[in-house]
């Protein structure tokens, strides 16, 4: 088992919806990218609902989400884990959210993208955070099988919240 640490936050004093993923898996973090497995949906679906093409190269699709307002982070600073599965989380220590919300307070909307990123934040971070609105999606992993439509739908809440 080793310890896994999460990547900086991607996000600037513009953004109005956070994006909260548990931890990065491992071929994320041998890929130094949020979101690198090539099956995950992640990507592909945020492209998609944001009317942009999909694009290959990893400091263009950084750019887009902060063009549209959209900050991503993991909810995990640190943890255990054998392999990538979420399930495999041992010893997790949350990131200081409190912090983050007081520096970014034009942050209104956060999206976890998946159970296991909501369900850690419940427990180690709590909710008590005024103005603010969570919302639990389906996760983009290829660990489970959602067809791209269904994700599609589950997800347009995220341009809903832009649109506020």
């Amino acid at each position: 088992m080793s310890t896994v640490h999460c990547f900086e936050p991607v996000v600037d004093a513009n953004c109005r919806v956070l994006i909260l993923g548990s931890i990065p898996g491992n071929e994320s973090l041998r890929k130094r990218q949020y979101y690198g497995h090539a099956q995950n949906a992640f990507w592909r679906l945020i492209s998609t609902l944001l009317n942009e093409p999909y694009e290959q190269d990893y400091a263009v699709r950084l750019a887009m989400l902060l063009r549209h307002r959209i900050a991503l982070w993991d909810v995990i600073k640190s943890c255990d884990r054998e392999t990538s599965m979420d399930a495999r989380i041992k010893n997790a220590d949350a990131n200081d959210f409190h912090s983050f919300f007081q520096k970014y307070d034009a942050i209104k909307h956060v999206f976890f993208n998946g159970q296991k990123a909501y369900a850690i934040f419940a427990r180690h971070v709590g909710f008590d955070f005024e103005g603010r609105i969570f919302t639990r999606l389906g996760s983009t992993s290829p660990a489970h099988a959602v067809p791209f439509e269904k994700r599609i739908e589950d997800w347009m809440r995220i341009t809903a919240a832009l649109n506020e």
